[in-house]
C-alpha cells in the first residue's frame, strides 16, 4: 500500500507585493480557465497567488524545495464567511471555508490605491459567493 503525505494549506499568507498579472510565469497562468479573468496577483517572498472571477489559486512553495510548489485552489463557492480590515499600510482578509477552516491572508506595504483594488477584488468574491449558493 502506497502511503502519500499530504500538505496542509497553510492558514497565514503574508503577501507583500502585487505581481503584474502580464509578467506572470506560464505555469500559474496553466490554472486559470479560458472564461476566467485573472483580476489580481500577488507574492510573498517564496509563494504566489492568483485571484480570478471565480477562484483563488496559491502556489505554495516549500521552504526546503522538498516539493518544489503545491497548488491550493480555492474556489469561490467553497467560501462560507469572510471579512476585511486595513490598517495604516496594510490590509487582512479572513476567510472560513465550508468545511470550518480558516484561511488569513495579509497584505503589506499597501498605499490607498493598493487597498482600493484589494477592496474590489474582495468584493467580486462576496458578490460571487452571494449569487452562487
Amino acid at each position: 500500500m502506497a502511503y502519500i503525505k499530504f500538505k496542509e494549506l497553510t492558514r497565514y499568507f503574508s503577501f507583500s507585493n502585487e505581481i503584474d498579472i502580464k509578467s506572470l510565469p506560464t505555469y500559474v497562468t496553466d490554472f486559470v480557465d479560458k472564461d476566467e479573468k485573472i483580476l489580481i496577483a500577488y507574492k510573498t517572498t517564496r509563494d504566489k497567488a492568483i485571484f480570478t472571477n471565480k477562484k483563488v489559486v496559491i502556489f505554495d512553495h516549500t521552504l526546503f524545495k522538498i516539493v518544489s510548489k503545491v497548488t491550493h485552489i480555492i474556489p469561490y463557492k467553497s467560501i462560507s464567511t469572510g471579512a476585511i480590515g486595513y490598517g495604516k499600510n496594510s490590509a487582512r482578509i479572513l476567510l472560513t471555508l465550508d468545511s470550518g477552516y480558516q484561511i488569513r491572508w495579509d497584505f503589506t506595504h499597501m498605499d490607498a490605491t493598493a487597498k482600493t483594488d484589494l477592496r474590489k477584488v474582495y468584493t467580486q468574491m462576496m458578490d460571487y459567493i452571494t449569487n452562487n449558493k
